[in-house]
């Protein structure tokens, strides 16, 4: 499920820079390109670690990466899908998963007060882990919830004035371009879904 979200964001990363250069640095793209590499480098390594443990020193790796807030925003979230899993979990059911999501959403606004219309990687976060919460059914079927209601946030972010990062000097401009992180949160969640 990693790899494929890492493949679908390396695929997109010219994508993800002309969406960011419109009113940011430009560099969206670059930086989720590096966090795809890393994750595709760590996911071949992982050992004897629990899926807790995997996710935290993935997460703390991806903290790492240079290029303005992508990394420590992605290494957040990444390693948030683990905090709320037990010590030695080695495999995750429907009930797992939806705590997953809950974990990453809550360790995410604990770093940042962005809600959904405030044209950030929230605008698909938020409502792909209320997706998932809201879903009955198997992994696949919550996973493929929280992808669809991800894909529908990021392009509602469209519609949105940029409240946060360099975007937001350019206010009512930025209506009609959707957010660089908003649409790469939706390329990861769709990938997990497709790797499933």
């Amino acid at each position: 499920m990693l790899l494929q979200a890492a493949m679908l964001l390396e695929e997109n990363t010219q994508y993800l820079s002309d969406i960011d250069s419109r009113f940011g640095d430009g560099d969206h793209g670059i930086t989720m390109g590096k966090i795809a590499k890393l994750i595709q480098e760590r996911v071949p390594q992982w050992g004897e670690d629990s899926i807790k443990d995997f996710l935290d020193s993935l997460g703390m790796a991806i903290m790492e990466v240079k290029g303005g807030s992508a990394g420590p925003l992605y290494g957040t979230m990444i390693g948030g899908l683990g905090v709320n899993l037990d010590d030695d979990a080695g495999q995750v059911d429907e009930a797992g998963l939806k705590t997953m999501f809950a974990g990453c959403l809550s360790e995410m606004e604990d770093i940042t007060t962005a809600k959904v219309g405030d044209k950030t990687m929230m605008d698909a976060l938020i409502p792909a882990v209320q997706a998932a919460q809201q879903t009955q059914g198997d992994c696949k079927a919550i996973l493929e919830a929280a992808a669809q209601a991800a894909q529908e946030g990021a392009k509602a972010s469209e519609q949105f004035v940029s409240k946060f990062g360099r975007a937001r000097s350019y206010k009512e401009q930025t209506i009609g371009t959707p957010d660089a992180g908003a649409v790469s949160t939706a390329l990861f969640f769709r990938g997990l879904a497709q790797g499933i």
